[in-house]
């Protein structure tokens, strides 16, 4: 049996790519072709717009793919709800593990200060019926225009404001665009349709798969710390010691000797080893995480 899995082409390509590196999953993907090659004899990849994925795994011509809630909602709205299942929530984008926002967005000289100064305009965006939603729940009567593309430089002439995605802000800026409310937030997710969530292997498949980007996700920016300690100075190197639930504290050969094993924030690594050493710990070692399941 094998996993038809989609693969977000475009601008989350390359961190979906690394993400299932670290996961353990060797993702080739050839420019000439939209059929990347992975190391797993048991899922089959195609390489899918983001926009258009919740689409292909709701009707089954793929069993699982990976995509934005932006674009989860934006199907839902046509669609409804109830045609996807969100397996995982990977709080990652472009260029960062962060969430990424859907703004609307006016020129930075215009005199719109609210949603509600927008009444009568025209408003340009991808996210169309999400843009429409959003407007209809304040009660503001716009024109919501589909964007092909390059949406930042629609006002003032092509439209009044735009509804854009943003991870930094600095395209916004760079086209002298002001923020005045955020649409919607949204990261990425692992879905699945009706058909493979009813196949019992599919289902262990995709979770498996799961199981694994979470794990990778979780050891982003930590490092694992061991470390060797006399008994007598445990309770002072303990208190310096962060830890995602408790130290692991294993005894050695020597009874008055223990080892201590943790795992931490690697931002906080060059201010703990000396205050370590101070402690009278010996024997630090740092190493690199792949996966934390917790």
């Amino acid at each position: 049996m094998m996993l038809r899995l989609g693969v977000p082409k475009g601008s989350l390509q390359n961190a979906t790519v690394q993400l299932f590196a670290r996961a353990g999953f060797a993702i080739y993907i050839d420019p000439r072709s939209y059929f990347p090659t992975i190391d797993d004899t048991d899922i089959e990849c195609l390489l899918v717009r983001a926009q258009e994925m919740p689409r292909y795994v709701a009707d089954g011509v793929l069993d699982a793919g990976l995509t934005g809630q932006d674009w989860i909602a934006e199907h839902a709205e046509t669609r409804g709800a109830n045609t996807l299942t969100a397996v995982a929530d990977l709080a990652y984008a472009k260029q960062s593990f962060r969430r990424v926002r859907w703004v609307l967005a006016v020129p930075e000289e215009s005199r719109f200060q609210r949603p509600e100064d927008l009444a009568g305009c025209t408003v340009a965006t991808e996210l169309v019926r999400v843009a429409e939603s959003y407007f209809r729940r304040l009660k503001v009567d716009v024109r919501v225009e589909f964007s092909w593309g390059a949406t930042e430089v629609k006002p003032p002439q092509l439209a009044d404001a735009i509804v854009e995605v943003t991870e930094t802000g600095s395209s916004l800026r760079a086209n002298r665009l002001r923020v005045i409310d955020t649409v919607m937030e949204s990261h990425t997710q692992l879905i699945t349709g009706p058909a493979a969530q009813q196949d019992a292997w599919k289902r262990t498949k995709v979770q498996n798969i799961a199981l694994l980007l979470r794990a990778a996700m979780e050891a982003q920016g930590r490092v694992g710390l061991m470390l060797n300690v006399q008994r007598s100075d445990l309770d002072g190197v303990l208190a310096l010691l962060p830890a995602l639930q408790r130290p692991t504290i294993s005894p050695l050969s020597d009874a008055e000797w223990v080892a201590v094993n943790t795992i931490i924030d690697e931002p906080t690594v060059r201010d703990l080893i000396p205050r370590l050493k101070s402690a009278r710990a010996q024997g630090i070692v740092e190493y690199p995480l792949n996966k934390v399941v917790r």
